[in-house]
């Protein structure tokens, strides 16, 4: 009982994962709207741990405006 509120971990600090079973679920079962969300959110872990330069972040930035809108 005490084991099924536990993570086994975390994807870019944003969405937790149960198990290693379940990572293997997320990566067989990945849609193309899923794998969208999980760049974005990639992304942004990158940029909170400073991997991108303010010119980069420009870019990326405009470019997640336009796949979000071309997914929405």
């Amino acid at each position: 009982m005490e084991n099924e509120n536990k993570t086994f971990g975390s994807l870019f600090g944003t969405i937790p994962l149960i198990s290693e079973e379940h990572l293997d679920a997320i990566l067989s079962a990945m849609t193309k709207e899923e794998s969208t969300y999980y760049l974005v959110e990639a992304i942004k872990a990158a940029y909170n741990r400073g991997a991108f330069t303010i010119g980069e972040v420009e870019v990326i930035s405009k470019a997640i405006r336009l796949v979000a809108s071309t997914n929405g």
